[in-house]
């Protein structure tokens, strides 16, 4: 599967955005879709990701209640809604796609990849 991850741009504090991952491939609703951000200097990190049926989410706890992930299988896209953002959001957004839910956080369990696309929140 190939994703392509649009959306990002520069907010103010406070302010909202929402990203988009647009899958390629008929079997994007087997897929467990996730996002993850890297800030400079930092480690790709676990901010979401949601179960193939939607079902189920998963956050990190630095967005929890802020941010808000979900699907649309029948457009073989996965959202993350950003609200509330914070100067510590800032960072490289990446969409990713693994089968199941073990270990939901862990980035190496991901097997594809989109190219990222950058948030940036000012003060």
């Amino acid at each position: 599967v190939q994703l392509q991850a649009s959306g990002g741009g520069l907010v103010q504090a406070g302010g909202s955005l929402r990203l988009s991952c647009a899958a390629s491939g008929r079997t994007f609703s087997s897929y467990t879709m996730g996002w993850f951000r890297q800030a400079p200097g930092k480690e790709r990190e676990f901010v979401a990701a949601v179960s193939w049926s939607g079902g189920s989410t998963y956050y990190a706890d630095s967005v929890k209640s802020r941010f808000t992930i979900s699907r649309d299988n029948a457009e073989n896209t996965v959202y993350l809604q950003m609200n509330s953002l914070k100067p510590e959001d800032t960072a490289v957004y990446y969409c990713a796609a693994r089968h199941g839910l073990v270990e939901i956080s862990t980035r190496a369990l991901y097997d594809y990849w989109g190219q990222g696309t950058q948030v940036t929140v000012s003060s």
